[in-house]
């Protein structure tokens, strides 16, 4: 017990005694305020930067505001969407862009989905809203229960689009956790988020519309076009600056990159430049490596109970690779194993899981594996049943037993010999009689029979006696 919670202090010391950033970028400024790179096949994260600082998401909501769409609505193909006059009215004078949709406009689920993520229009939110919860409000509280749902503890939303108020806010981490959850969970989200262009189909009001991505990363056309991006959604208010969550692969490797609150300089977006640089950076420098063995024992743990032996080694129960700098000395790699307990009894089976290890390098832990038994262990009765008494005569409970029945012994002999001393004093005790009382005890009885006069032979009495 005491071990296991050494290990829970050392790992705490470890996670909250990280640097802001695992590594540090060379060769670039990140521009932005808030700032995350992780591996999406690991959770690693290589870069960081305020990741639980509370910032303003702007139209990053509407990554949440499409997870509540997909949930509600399985099949987009087979759902239609009106724009409503509350709806319209709504979104005037609120400074969102917006698909410009005509009252009574009817839209298929997905093309009104890939207006929302594609070209940000919050009318078609609004009207999306309205389809799927009756109202706007209705709505946002959905958004909110499954923040809740997905533990993003620093997450309130106020709207679905993102418009700038105090109560609308969010941390990067949690940007983080909703961007990999929906990418994992919903293939039209990637989808959508990945083209730069596309057709929304003629309406029953209007004709084909062409949608063109706010991701400026995905767009050939642009001189902030990555050919690696592969998804991303853009937000901006005064408040919150250019903001971009996005993704990029490149030979096996998948990152997630967050930028919040990026400064525009001399027309420069750097929302793009940074999550460009970030992304070239992890893709040069870093690469899978692997920092456990199946076949080396990490420790061993005591075993009772057997005559085989009195250690059993542990093994890692999976192979671990994790991505680490491509020049990284595997030699300073830190493997911290925390044991269910001290010891275990026999039995013990081949692959029984006896504890964790945590790999840490640069002072953060990069993975956490299973230790398993390396063989098996059998169970000795004679030892058991010396454990077993041995376990009776130092427990607890027999040792308040015990004391018990001393104080119960001892105060039966108190009790006895108090008993046998009062009965030896009742036989002792004589009546004492003061001097004068007893004579005259004596005169009086002898005056009684000398007052009695002897019988008369020659009565009729004295023969009667």
């Amino acid at each position: 017990m005491k071990k296991s919670i050494f290990c829970f202090i050392l790992i705490f010391a470890i996670l909250f005694s990280v640097p802001s950033s695992a590594y540090e970028v060379t060769g670039f400024e990140v521009k932005s305020a808030n700032a995350l790179l992780a591996s999406f096949d690991t959770d690693e994260i290589l870069y960081s930067k305020n990741i639980d600082e509370r910032v303003f998401p702007a139209s990053i909501t509407k990554i949440m505001t499409a997870a509540v769409i997909l949930d509600a609505v399985p099949d987009l193909n087979d759902y239609t969407v009106t724009m409503t006059n509350t709806a319209y009215t709504k979104i005037l004078g609120t400074g969102s862009s917006v698909l410009n949709a005509k009252v009574g406009e009817i839209f298929t689920g997905k093309d009104a989905l890939a207006s929302i993520l594609i070209s940000s229009a919050g009318d078609v939110v609004y009207a999306f809203a309205e389809a799927i919860s009756g109202d706007v409000d209705a709505f946002t509280d959905k958004m909110n229960e499954k923040a809740a749902e997905l533990g993003l503890t620093g997450t309130h939303y106020q709207n679905p689009i993102g418009l700038h108020d105090e109560n609308n806010y969010t941390t990067v981490r949690d940007i983080y956790t909703l961007y990999k959850y929906v990418l994992k969970n919903y293939p039209v989200f990637k989808e959508l988020t990945s083209k730069s262009r596309y057709t929304v189909a003629a309406t029953n009001l209007s004709s084909s519309r062409i949608l063109s991505t706010t991701n400026l990363m995905i767009d050939p056309n642009t001189v902030y076009f990555y050919s690696y991006a592969t998804s991303g959604k853009t937000g901006f208010t005064d408040e919150s600056g250019r903001c971009l969550a996005s993704t990029a692969e490149y030979d096996g490797y998948t990152y997630i990159c967050i930028t919040m609150n990026c400064p525009t300089e001399k027309g420069v977006r750097n929302e793009f430049v940074t999550s460009k640089s970030l992304y070239r950076w992890a893709f040069n420098n870093f690469k899978y490596k692997s920092v456990l063995d199946i076949s080396a024992p990490v420790c061993e743990i005591k075993v009772r109970e057997s005559m085989s032996a009195d250690y059993v080694s542990l093994y890692p129960e999976k192979q671990l690779t994790a991505i680490l700098p491509k020049d990284a000395d595997e030699s300073t790699l830190i493997i911290n194993p925390c044991l269910v307990s001290g010891s275990v009894r026999a039995p013990v089976h081949k692959g029984d899981i006896l504890g964790t290890a945590d790999v840490i390098y640069a002072e953060q832990v990069i993975g956490t594996v299973n230790l398993v038994a390396g063989n098996d262990l059998k169970r000795s009765a004679v030892l058991a049943v010396l454990a077993f008494f041995k376990s009776v005569f130092t427990s607890g409970v027999f040792k308040v037993i015990l004391i018990l029945a001393v104080i119960f012994v001892i105060g039966f002999i108190l009790y006895t010999v108090y008993i046998n001393r009062k009965k030896k004093r009742r036989g002792r005790k004589v009546k004492y009689v003061p001097l004068k009382k007893e004579e005259t005890k004596r005169s009086k009885k002898t005056e009684r029979i000398d007052s009695v006069s002897p019988p008369d032979p020659s009565g009729d009495d004295y023969f009667n006696i």
